[in-house]
């Protein structure tokens, strides 16, 4: 890295972090963004008066005379700054890519459309609990090229990966690499649902023989992906019993390969809602026993999760209706796991800024478990337009109005869900923000 200029595009977190990596191994780095400097966040003026460091304008000349560009994960392939990088055959490589270069431990990496997050948090607490210390994070809130700086914190690695940070890799190789499910996501950022599906597949790509991948059985099914893998492949289900793999028989969770033992885990131990769950925990009980955890560790941390924030979180109880936060419900896959969750009737909260997200898909299951659609946000007639009428569709600008009007509309048995199958960004920071706030309004009712 010495002397090379480097372009590192988008000053967020991981942007931050990674020139800071970079003009710590002797890079030239040029920082740019989007926003105007004066707009940046807080966290750069921890670099800012680097000698390693210069600002560069949003342009695509800035790439001009560069050795490499490291886009930031959420810039598009489409970015003009890329392009041009691209044009020149300037190389562009991701952060994970980046930080993979310099990491010499073991990387156990999850991506998936749903479920990333539960999944990566649930196999890092499996992994510390058996006396492996494991660092966890890439997309979950710590950059893995925050990782790279200091290794010594740790001997595995359990990294969420988006299909952002899968675009530009060459040579990621994680040692089980985990691909949960599919479902249309990101087409906007991708260009269509067949990209998105080559991009979320690359995960296998760099893996050997001797490498691990598991993979919902159903998605295992489509050609594109099985072309990918070539490492030895290990499938979960909690539809049909495999078999070999991992898969719901009874009441438990049953781990079946050649050679060993058939394991089996009580659907019991479960303390998360939804079918979904069920598959999420397949997947780490499984990463987690190829790299040596004990069944009886798997187990007791298995029982004691209770999951994460803003995923079909139960909020309160308010004159006998349920409200749930699924506000991290950002696609339509997700929003037809909350629905599959519940038995009792549903009021629906719906709507964001829409990723171009395949609403007419709802229908059926709408029909069969909503009795109200609330839609909200810059989406709600896009979404009205695909959803039909065979429910009964309510409709306000704000989300805030949104949650009222579906007190308003519920009657005591009833479930008020918030799972808006949109981002966040038309009215909240993120949907976290948006979560939150949606906890708020409901604790004030």
């Amino acid at each position: 890295m010495r002397g090379r200029r480097i372009i590192v595009i988008g000053m967020g977190k991981t942007g931050i972090a990674t020139a800071q990596f970079l003009g710590g191994r002797g890079a030239r780095v040029v920082a740019t963004d989007a926003k105007p400097l004066d707009q940046w966040p807080a966290d750069f003026k921890r670099i800012a008066g680097e000698k390693w460091l210069e600002t560069g304008d949003y342009q695509p000349s800035v790439v001009a005379d560069a050795d490499g560009v490291v886009p930031s994960p959420g810039v598009w392939p489409s970015n003009a700054l890329i392009q041009e990088a691209l044009r020149r055959n300037i190389p562009v490589i991701s952060e994970i890519e980046l930080a993979y270069r310099f990491i010499d431990r073991p990387i156990i990496a999850v991506t998936g459309t749903n479920g990333k997050t539960t999944t990566t948090t649930l196999l890092g607490e499996i992994m510390n609990a058996a006396g492996k210390p494991t660092w966890v994070g890439g997309n979950i809130g710590h950059p893995l090229i925050a990782f790279a700086q200091n290794q010594a914190q740790a001997d595995y690695v359990v990294a969420e990966i988006s299909s952002f940070q899968l675009q530009f890799i060459e040579t990621f190789r994680p040692l089980v690499a985990v691909l949960l499910n599919i479902t249309r996501d990101h087409t906007d950022y991708h260009g269509s649902f067949a990209e998105y599906i080559s991009v979320k597949s690359r995960i296998f790509a760099n893996q050997r023989p001797t490498d691990f991948a598991v993979i919902g059985a159903e998605i295992g099914e489509r050609k594109e992906i099985a072309d990918a893998i070539r490492s030895r492949t290990i499938r979960f289900s909690s539809r049909d019993i495999l078999p070999e793999g991992i898969f719901v028989q009874g009441g438990d969770i049953v781990f079946k390969m050649p050679g060993t033992d058939t394991e089996r885990y009580p659907l019991s131990l479960i303390n998360l809602p939804g079918a979904h769950n069920q598959e999420n925990v397949m997947a780490a009980i499984a990463a987690a026993r190829l790299c040596g955890c004990p069944q009886d560790v798997v187990a007791s941390v298995i029982r004691a999760f209770r999951g994460l924030p803003h995923r079909i979180e139960f909020v309160a109880e308010k004159n006998s209706v349920k409200f749930y936060d699924d506000s991290k419900g950002t696609n339509v896959g997700s929003v037809q796991r909350a629905l599959e969750t519940f038995s009792q009737p549903i009021i629906l909260l719906l709507g964001g800024r829409d990723k171009e997200g395949d609403f007419e898909s709802l229908r059926p299951l709408l029909t069969g478990k909503a009795k109200t659609v609330v839609l909200f946000g810059e989406a709600r007639d896009r979404i009205e337009s695909l959803i039909g009428r065979d429910v009964p569709i309510r409709k306000e600008a704000k989300m805030k109005d949104a949650v009222l009007r579906a007190y308003q509309e519920a009657q005591p048995g009833d479930v008020v869900l918030l799972s808006p199958g949109c981002a966040s960004f038309d009215e909240f920071a993120d949907y976290k923000e948006r979560g939150n706030y949606f906890k708020e309004i409901v604790r004030s009712l």
